[in-house]
């Protein structure tokens, strides 16, 4: 089975605007919702690979119900904790004239850190040996550092293997418990490691830092430019397919979707790789934190391209 964790969902609101201006009032020609955070991407786009999820979060107010019943209607399993406060609303503003874009995200409610056993406990109840969990997205205030970590220790226990993508303080106690995957973008990985990654050959060896604390497989998203992977078999570079780029917010999410996808199907990683970018490129090719569909993906499978890498 598949699960998605997601412990500070939001409400994605995208607005398309003629072009950015500052210090004025902008008027929306779009305007879309989606069912947002970034565990929720991962499992839509496995929807859209045919694959189901179960997506487990934590939720609260009218934002988490209207998040629960949108994942219903679309056939997607939803294990929601239910917590106090509001969940968050993020907001996108895109120029229709060039596709560039502002991002805000709300902090999320602050939570009692007793939710976190909370969450160990369903996680408890429901992993088994050879699950798969996705665990994505930032912590919401009050939850601490270690979360993520705790997580991973109690799928491992269980036989399951744990996918990490996260930033910051969580991302770098989640590596110290050796998930069997993380995802960082080039940024997080300098922020995690300090090392350089101006190039391909930087990213290669700050990923092998990565490696040398435990973690078995890296891939880290480079945006237009594509993903570098690593696992003990060697290292990939991927090159994304050519698009018309709308909204590149939930490409990193789809990314990991198309890689777990790929995996759980036997693949290796390099071949989990040209899956996981062309899932990329279908999202940001299209409006809001829109998925895409399986007939997408497979185009832009096509026109992706993996090539062994060399340091």
């Amino acid at each position: 089975m598949l699960y998605t964790v997601t412990l500070n969902p939001a409400v994605d609101r995208e607005l398309t605007v003629p072009e950015l201006r500052l210090d004025t009032v902008l008027r929306a020609t779009a305007w879309r919702v989606d069912y947002g955070g970034k565990g929720f991407n991962v499992a839509r786009m496995l929807q859209a690979l045919g694959t189901p999820a179960v997506a487990l979060a934590l939720a609260g107010g009218y934002s988490g119900r209207l998040l629960y019943d949108g994942l219903r209607s679309l056939g997607i399993a939803a294990e929601f904790i239910w917590t106090e406060g509001e969940t968050r609303t993020n907001v996108s503003i895109v120029s229709q004239a060039d596709g560039r874009h502002i991002k805000v995200n709300e902090p999320g409610p602050v939570l009692d850190p007793a939710v976190v056993e909370m969450v160990l406990g369903r996680v408890t109840e429901l992993a088994r040996p050879g699950d798969w969990w996705v665990l994505a997205g930032s912590l919401p205030p009050g939850l601490p550092a270690e979360t993520y970590a705790r997580l991973i220790e109690r799928i491992h226990e269980a036989g399951g293997r744990a996918v990490l993508d996260t930033s910051g303080p969580a991302l770098a106690h989640g590596c110290r418990a050796r998930p069997y995957l993380v995802k960082p973008n080039a940024e997080e990985l300098q922020q995690l490691t300090g090392l350089p990654v101006a190039t391909a050959d930087e990213v290669v060896r700050a990923a092998q830092a990565v490696q040398a604390e435990g973690v078995a497989h890296v891939v880290v998203s480079l945006g237009k430019a594509g993903a570098v992977a690593l696992s003990g078999a060697g290292a990939w570079l991927a090159r994304s397919p050519s698009i018309h780029q709308m909204n590149p917010v939930g490409a990193g999410d789809a990314m990991v979707a198309g890689l777990v996808w790929a995996l759980n199907r036997g693949e290796d990683l390099g071949e989990a790789l040209r899956w996981g970018v062309a899932c990329g490129a279908a999202a940001a090719s299209l409006p809001g934190t829109a998925m895409g569909d399986r007939g997408l993906v497979e185009r832009l499978y096509r026109e992706a391209s993996v090539e062994r890498w060399h340091v």
